[in-house]
């Protein structure tokens, strides 16, 4: 079990563990954010990677006391995962550990069968206890387990599965960033924009996450092509990511006649240092837990538009577009 830790480790004092699937993509920025709330307190955190390989920035970056990466294969992860449980509960038993905060499901079973320490589950996305077996192990261990959503949408989504739970035990805790490291990591317009190959004198519509449904980047071109002609003249759409809806999405953009204005740029690691080259950000999800790229977008000033669900609204609201889901 390799660990890294930042400081002096002294095990005799109060420890917060922090479990966490993987440090892909919001992830790592949400490890931080927990861990940053001990800062100070005279808790210690120790952060555990269940995946990826061990990283020096990564560590860095988490802001704990203590970085653990399980370096696991994402496979190791199905079925029962009791040797990595096994792990979990004699690395709790080595200091004073007295909660676990785990992201997502997986590492929240974990916690709770690899341990005896009151543990809080952070619901990132919907229908999480939708299956009936996670119902079930929520209930067996609810004395010791408190259930937080990134988003209003996302605890009533929790509420309803868990009807029987009182509303105290499923609360919201936003996603949050800091302002200040974003906006000191984003290169100006003008690099921006050099980097991604945009030019430097048309408007430009930019949107940022995975080709997948869930994204829903077909209502998002179809209204790129509505609205084109009321857009500045060479106005551009600009879509940063990848997933299986790639091809369909480019033949869209064909059968629109917009395929000379949309910029397909695929996957760019921290893509939100480049969101200046925008002058809007659109997300058009109808499937959204939060939104943390719209936080993203504010940070380096670009008005946001977004589709009137989920968890998205609650961001933008009183602050960006909302337009009703595919009207």
């Amino acid at each position: 079990m390799p660990s890294s830790p930042k400081k002096s480790a002294d095990y005799r004092q109060p420890w917060i563990l922090q479990l966490c699937h993987g440090y892909d993509g919001p992830f790592l920025d949400c490890a931080r954010q927990y861990a940053a709330l001990f800062k100070d307190t005279g808790y210690r955190v120790c952060t555990v990677y269940l995946t990826g390989s061990a990283d020096p920035q990564v560590e860095a970056y988490s802001e704990s006391d203590e970085v653990i990466f399980l370096s696991k294969p994402k496979r190791a992860l199905s079925g029962l995962k009791l040797k990595i449980a096994q792990q979990i509960s004699v690395l709790t038993q080595s200091r004073c550990f007295i909660a676990c905060i785990a992201h997502r499901f997986k590492p929240t079973y974990l916690a709770l069968i690899g341990s005896k320490l009151p543990v809080i589950g952070i619901n990132h996305a919907f229908g999480v206890y939708s299956r009936f077996t996670r119902r079930l192990l929520a209930n067996f261990y609810r004395e010791r387990l408190t259930l937080l959503g990134v988003s209003d949408a996302v605890r009533d989504d929790i509420r309803r599965m868990l009807p029987n739970w009182p509303e105290a035990r499923i609360q919201t805790l936003y996603n949050r960033i800091d302002i200040a490291r974003i906006r000191a990591e984003q290169s100006t317009r003008e690099t921006a924009r050099h980097f991604l190959g945009l030019p430097t004198d048309a408007w430009i519509v930019g949107n940022v996450g995975r080709l997948h449904p869930d994204k829903d980047q077909e209502t998002l071109l179809r209204g790129f092509a509505h609205a084109r002609k009321s857009l500045p003249s060479g106005a551009l759409l600009v879509i940063i990511g990848s997933g299986p809806l790639e091809d369909k999405l480019k033949s869209l953009a064909k059968h629109l006649e917009i395929g000379d204005a949309v910029r397909f740029l695929g996957q760019i690691p921290q893509a939100r240092r480049y969101f200046k080259a925008f002058d809007s950000f659109a997300l058009t999800s109808d499937h959204e837990p939060f939104g943390m790229v719209l936080l993203e977008a504010m940070a380096a000033g670009v008005a946001t538009i977004c589709t009137d669900c989920g968890g998205g609204k609650e961001v933008v609201r009183g602050t960006g577009l909302l337009v009703p889901l595919r009207a």
